[in-house]
């Protein structure tokens, strides 16, 4: 019920009092981790197949089950013959050993795919949990400059009173304090959809939750980031570890392995297997010729399965076929993961490097400009068209750095997912 009252709020301009009645749980990154593996459906379904390929193991070492026979000669046709009873054990030839090795080939991949599955869930929560984080961020901002802009206006009144500056200075300030309320509605909306789409993610029937920040600060250890000024080994060295890790290179590989043992298990059907059998014969006395109980066993072999008629040719080309199609797909996974690791690396360090301009150039100096034109204003020494274009400048500057924050921690998630590993270190930050 809560999440369908939170998305009638979606539609209300001013919905301030959804908030208040939505009640939400704060979470750090890795809370919100826990409860979606916890939660995720998609996970539990595949961890099954981990079952279901466990058991397929136990029935790949098994024999073939036995056949009991019975053999009855009646009437004249019992004379001299003997009746039997026995069992027939058919033995596979070179056949069981293979179907084992693939069985556990497929109880590692289903495993792996667990693994690689839980992995996405998790990117998807940090990257969820940061968008949220940066919308909330850019709201923080303009309700600042909404406060910012109003004691403007309170102060243009006064000067206006005063008879030191025109109408035209009080309706400008007004205007400027209007658009900042425009943002901050559309704004408070992007926390709501984030919120939402956070939530979307956890998928959690147990509550409704929130970021435990309220906003982007200089602590980049707990949201598993590292630091802007942090150097990124070089690429030659990145590349080996992903190969080494990745989830969809080694399910890939692991598909190529199945196909080949699959292949092996598929040529090995043209060597026949052996029969044997084995029982108890006996003759009645009115049928054995000399009116006495004879008894005794027998035993007997035979060659089954002969590929005479049927020499498997056609599934023996479709399973070469298959190995084809899975190497293929194998140098066509390592290829794009590369390709994407390459792309991820390069849009990291260039995120890096527009956070590392906005921290050292221009948020700081803008943030002294404004400071200095606010000051100028309450002296007389700048009208007011002058400091309404600085309030601009600087409210546009605030909202590209947090895009660019924001950039910069999802271009280091989008890193991270191509790596394959979260505990991926970069000098100054340990353990990430």
């Amino acid at each position: 019920m809560k999440k369908i009252f939170f998305i009638l709020c979606l539609f209300l301009l001013n919905s301030a009092s959804c908030i208040a009645i939505v009640e939400t749980s704060k979470l750090s990154i890795q809370e919100a981790v826990e409860i979606a593996k916890k939660n995720n459906l998609d996970i539990q379904l595949a961890r099954l197949n981990i079952s279901i390929e466990k058991n397929n193991i136990k029935s790949s070492k098994k024999f073939q089950n036995p056949e009991i026979g019975l053999f009855y000669n009646l009437g004249k046709a019992g004379k001299g013959n003997p009746q039997q009873i026995g069992l027939s054990q058919l033995v596979e030839i070179g056949k069981r050993s293979d179907r084992k090795k693939l069985a556990q080939t497929n109880f590692q991949l289903a495993k792996n795919n667990v693994e690689y599955l839980e992995f996405d869930l998790r990117m998807d929560v940090r990257e969820a949990y940061t968008n949220l984080l940066a919308k909330k961020t850019i709201y923080a901002s303009l309700k600042k400059q909404e406060h910012q802009l109003n004691e403007l206006l309170n102060e243009t009144k006064i000067r206006h009173k005063k008879g030191i500056v025109e109408q035209i200075d009080v309706l400008q300030a007004q205007l400027l304090l209007n658009q900042i309320l425009t943002e901050v509605n559309s704004a408070d909306y992007n926390v709501k959809t984030a919120l939402f789409e956070f939530n979307k993610v956890i998928n959690s029937p147990e509550g409704f939750y929130d970021t435990k920040e309220e906003k982007f600060s200089s602590e980049y250890k707990p949201l598993l980031i590292p630091k802007p000024d942090s150097k990124m080994p070089d690429f030659d060295l990145i590349d080996d570890k992903a190969v080494e890790n990745r989830y969809d290179i080694k399910i890939a590989k692991q598909e190529l392995e199945a196909a080949e043992k699959e292949l092996k298990i598929v040529l090995k059907k043209r060597i026949p297997d052996v029969e044997i059998t084995g029982g108890y014969s006996y003759q009645n006395p009115g049928q054995s010729g000399e009116g006495t109980f004879k008894h005794g066993a027998f035993v007997g072999a035979n060659i089954v399965n002969i590929p005479i008629f049927n020499n498997y040719s056609s599934e023996i080309k479709n399973a070469e076929l298959k190995v084809e199609q899975n190497r293929l797909n194998y140098q066509s996974v390592l290829n794009k993961a590369l390709n994407e690791l390459k792309k991820t690396y390069e849009k990291f360090l260039m995120a890096q490097v527009a956070l590392k301009n906005y921290n050292e150039q221009l948020l700081l100096n803008s943030e002294e400009l404004i400071k200095t034109s606010r000051a100028a204003y309450k002296k007389g020494e700048i009208d007011l068209t002058t400091l309404v274009t600085m309030e601009e400048s600087y409210r546009m500057i605030l909202v590209a750095y947090t895009y660019a924050l924001a950039d910069y921690y999802n271009s280091w998630n989008a890193f991270i997912r191509e790596v394959n590993d979260e505990k991926f270190t970069i000098n100054s930050v340990e353990n990430l």
